[in-house]
């Protein structure tokens, strides 16, 4: 339906070094997210969709069971999540999303990222509202007319349902992530998502070249450098 879903990671855990801060990451997010939430993941779809998703990355069972148990114990770090939005090299579209327990401090290490690279932050709604923010869940599956009906019926406000390659995407605002996901597992039973996230998707790309690959790539790197940094979102497509 004219717009395919494209899960863009920009690191990979290639070395020890870089799965602890994938385990670190994952740890912080399930932690929050257990308790706020509670610590059920069949209560809370939210801790369940990181909980998957952390497994698919190979997270350790251990680190999960460490998140939720502390979580359980209701003491440890207050962290609230910080949302930093701006411009990067060659004028693309950045969100980027942290996990903190000291705003002042989170600020000024993800502001030097910006500035290290000749990038711009900016106010809070800079460039959000050229993204829009959505849940996303896929799965095999070729019948997306009954998926559809079925979400409808739910009263789902979906945004669009895409079918392509034995693969369904269903696209919905992210407030009603809950919602799509409970429908789908009533039509279709415990089903193993290819995606299941709430992600923000550029409205428009950005297309950089020349020095300004280079750049963009030393600014994501220094971003997920950052502990704090939890996801960066942006429309940049590089040409080759």
């Amino acid at each position: 339906m004219g717009r395919a879903y494209q899960n863009r990671k920009e690191s990979m855990a290639k070395t020890s070094d870089a799965k602890a801060k994938v385990y670190s990451k994952y740890g912080r997010e399930i932690y929050v997210c257990a308790k706020n939430g509670g610590t059920d993941p069949h209560g809370n779809l939210a801790l369940r969709r990181l909980i998957d998703n952390a497994k698919k990355d190979q997270v350790p069972a251990h680190v999960i069971e460490k998140a939720i148990t502390k979580a359980e114990g209701g003491a440890g770090e207050d962290f609230v999540l910080a949302r930093y939005e701006g411009f990067g090299p060659g004028g693309c579209n950045v969100i980027v999303d942290c996990l903190t327990d000291n705003n002042t401090r989170t600020f000024n290490d993800v502001r030097v990222c910006f500035t290290k690279t000749k990038a711009k932050i900016g106010a809070p709604g800079a460039v959000a509202h050229m993204f829009d923010h959505s849940a996303v869940l896929a799965f095999k599956g070729d019948d997306e007319d009954k998926v559809l009906e079925a979400l409808l019926d739910a009263d789902v406000d979906v945004t669009d349902v895409e079918s392509e390659d034995g693969i369904i995407t269903v696209f919905a605002p992210h407030t009603e992530y809950n919602k799509t996901r409970s429908a789908l597992t009533d039509l279709l039973g415990e089903i193993e998502f290819e995606a299941d996230t709430i992600t923000f998707i550029p409205q428009t790309e950005c297309t950089i070249s020349g020095d300004d690959v280079e750049t963009f790539e030393k600014f994501i790197d220094l971003l997920n450098d950052n502990d704090d940094v939890q996801n960066i979102y942006h429309n940049v497509v590089a040409n080759d």
